[in-house]
């Protein structure tokens, strides 16, 4: 029990750690080729990597969509079309400044959870829960607009990135809600094939932007000097943060896990403070408060349970008396 804690754990750091590091990493290959087909590159490798895994672990049968077809790929394309077009797209027009963005907008995903589940559900959440989700706002306002927030409306250069990337954010939100309607698949399974029909779809929407003229397709010696870059994305954001995550998740519960978020824009901080790019006041401070929200509400949501959990066995305890 203990060994597949610490397993899960390691997993969900790993995972955010990686996810933190692909933001600067992705920006220095945008210098060689565009976000879109440095995404596509990026997740047809994915595809090629885990669909002869599932195979071998699973076996043929693992392929079958079990009439689940149409709501995995919409899932699917929720996080490897609407997430990871969208957010290189925005991270690329903001430049520099994209990095921090992104990244704290990817920290925001579980404040963003809570406020769709209130939204479809219409229950409410606890007080301190929105004051939290309001804190964690202030903290992404702060990273995005670096404290000018009049300059950052009337500029539509900075406005409309930050909306794209905040439309990648919720999309996969999304994909994560959905993933248990597939409760009884594997998590390489879900990640599998949902990533494989996503990709197609992603590829296809590339496709016609080539055609359009929007953007172009890379030469070779664009792709070479941005295979370094292509080589972490591939294996860690990829590979490893796609279905550790879904593992850790597993084993901790979605609360713990969530935790682990708060490494993403540390990481992303770090990361890009070593290169060179400039690092606000305004980052930090936002990250800081994003990081102190989250954590808040785990807390606070653990001590509801365990609340909830002694009144439970209280009750239980006085009608055995009782009777």
């Amino acid at each position: 029990m203990k060994n597949s804690v610490l397993l899960g754990a390691f997993l969900c750091f790993i995972s955010a750690v990686s996810w933190g590091a692909m933001f600067p990493v992705a920006h220095g290959a945008f210098q060689y080729m565009d976000p879109f087909y440095f995404t596509i590159i990026r997740y047809v490798s994915v595809t090629i990597i885990l669909v002869p895994i599932l195979w071998w672990k699973e076996g043929k049968k693992a392929f079958r969509l079990e009439g689940k077809g149409l709501p995995l790929w919409f899932f699917g394309t929720m996080a490897f079309t609407v997430y990871n077009l969208f957010i290189f797209w925005g991270e690329d027009l903001l430049g520099e400044s994209g990095i921090m963005v992104a990244s704290i907008m990817e920290s925001l995903m579980p404040m963003i959870s809570i406020v769709i589940v209130w939204m479809l559900s219409r229950k409410s959440p606890h007080r301190f829960t929105l004051l939290c989700v309001l804190l964690s706002f202030i903290g992404a306002v702060l990273v995005i607009t670096k404290g000018d927030i009049r300059s950052f409306l009337g500029a539509t250069s900075d406005f409309v990135p930050s909306i794209i990337i905040f439309i990648a954010v919720i999309g996969w939100v999304v994909y994560t809600m959905g993933g248990k309607e597939f409760s009884g698949w594997s998590a390489l399974r879900y990640s599998t094939l949902s990533c494989l029909l996503g990709t197609v779809t992603a590829t296809l929407i590339v496709v016609m932007a080539t055609l359009s003229g929007y953007i172009s397709f890379p030469s070779g010696e664009a792709v070479i000097s941005a295979s370094p870059h292509l080589l972490f994305m591939i294996i860690y954001p990829g590979v490893i943060a796609l279905v550790g995550w879904n593992i850790g998740v597993s084993i901790l519960s979605p609360l713990n896990s969530l935790l682990f978020i708060n490494f993403v824009p540390v990481t992303t901080l770090i990361i890009s403070a070593f290169q060179g790019n400039q690092i606000t006041m305004f980052d930090i401070l936002g990250t800081v408060f994003i990081i102190v929200s989250l954590v808040s509400n785990n807390i606070f949501i653990r001590m509801l349970q365990k609340k909830k959990s002694n009144r439970h066995v209280q009750t239980n305890l006085r009608e055995s008396l009782s009777n």
